[in-house]
């Protein structure tokens, strides 16, 4: 039986996100940021670290469902590793929210002001978020998504 150890799951994970849109990911993902910003100076009440962190969420999001959308595109072993994320997206969808949490924890630290812990429980809660909807999304893309021959 050929059992896969966390950190072969995890350069699956990795492997099949080469390739994202990157570039779209991040022009939306400031996009949105700036956009709830000038929202927020409309307003009157700018919370800086939300908007980043929106942008953040966004950002991942679209990369990871855009590495899996097109799982016959790439060299051969992005296509095996996409693939294998449309098999499994709940492992799959474990890097996507751990670089969002990641990403998270020195915004909520720097911007929001709540502290070490409070920083970790805010980029946690935003980790999980990311990681919920990357499942249910690849899910769906696996669903419309022809199977491999």
């Amino acid at each position: 039986m050929n059992e896969l150890t966390r950190r072969d799951e995890m350069a699956l994970s990795g492997a099949a996100l080469r390739g994202a849109p990157w570039k779209a990911a991040g022009i939306t993902g400031a996009l949105v940021a700036g956009v709830d910003v000038l929202f927020d100076l409309i307003g009157g009440d700018v919370d800086l670290s939300w908007s980043v962190g929106m942008g953040i969420g966004l950002f991942t999001l679209i990369a990871a469902i855009g590495a899996v959308a097109r799982p016959d595109r790439g060299d051969r072993v992005t296509q095996k590793a996409r693939a294998w994320s449309l098999r499994h997206p709940w492992r799959f969808s474990l890097y996507p929210a751990a670089g969002t949490a990641i990403l998270l924890y020195p915004v909520q630290l720097v911007l929001d002001g709540e502290g070490v812990f409070g920083a970790a429980w805010d980029a946690v809660w935003g980790g999980a978020l990311v990681y919920l909807i990357t499942g249910l999304l690849t899910l769906v893309v696996r669903g419309r998504t022809p199977s491999p021959r």
